[in-house]
Parts: structure tokens; sequence; C-alpha cells
């Protein structure tokens, strides 16, 4: 199995002293999640760029995304996908859910895990209060 992944880690330098590791605990988490998926869903979400950064960065801030944000899904959900320029993605900002996960990694994977599947949820057209119905608030 192959998420595509980008790391970036052009800001934010050395919030946490171990960047490579927590990307690598970070990606085996979404590929258990992704495993965890029924195979019609899983073999869609597995086309989806993941992306992981530390935390949102000053564009993003100035486009309205706030600071302490988890994850992001930009671009058009699966059913407009073929009618937007740009590609889908999720960007999870490790640092953010490290900082929620009270530096514990067992509660850092658990909340990748719930902020990954959020995100999903929005690649597949769900809003707000589909995914809090869902128990992915």
């Amino acid at each position: 199995m192959k998420v595509a992944l980008r790391r970036a880690a052009h800001e934010n330098v050395g919030v946490h002293k171990d960047w490579k590791k927590l990307c690598d605990v970070a990606l085996a988490e979404v590929e258990l999640t992704l495993e965890s998926l029924p195979r019609p869903l899983r073999e869609r979400a597995e086309k989806l760029p993941v992306l992981f950064e530390r935390q949102p960065n000053t564009e993003l801030q100035a486009d309205g995304i706030e600071a302490d944000t988890l994850g992001l899904f930009c671009g058009a959900e699966f059913l407009e996908e073929n009618d937007v320029p740009i590609p889908p993605q999720i960007i999870l900002f490790l640092e953010n859910i490290w900082d929620v996960a009270e530096t514990n990694e067992k509660q850092f994977r658990e909340e990748l895990r719930m902020t990954f599947l959020h995100e999903l949820g929005h690649y597949l057209g769900l809003n707000e209060d589909e995914l809090t119905e869902r128990g992915l608030e």
C-alpha cells in the first residue's frame, strides 16, 4: 500500500525535536486507517495525496485557517473532482495534533486517525454536521 505523501518542514522548524519520527508515526497510522476501510473506499482514498505539515503556514492563516487547525481538506469533493483544476488533497498538521494529544504517542495516533477520517469525510462530500453525527468532530 502506498500513500501519496509530502513532508513540509519549511516553517516552525524546531517545534518538535524529531520531525522525521513524527512523520513516520503519522504515515504508519494513515496506512493502518486506510487498510481498515472497505475496499471501494480504500481504493479511492489511497489515491488522495496526504501531506504532513507542522502547522498551517502564514498563507493558509491569511486565508482564514486557524493556527491550531488539525487538518484540512483542499480541492474538489469526490463527485466534483473532474470539474476542478486543483487536485484534492488532505493536509495533516502534525505539531498541532501532537499538542492536542499532550505529547502522548497513543493519543497522537488516535487523534491523527480521527482527523484523517474527518478530512476524508469532507472529500466524500460530508459537511461538519454530518461528520459530527458520525463521531468525527
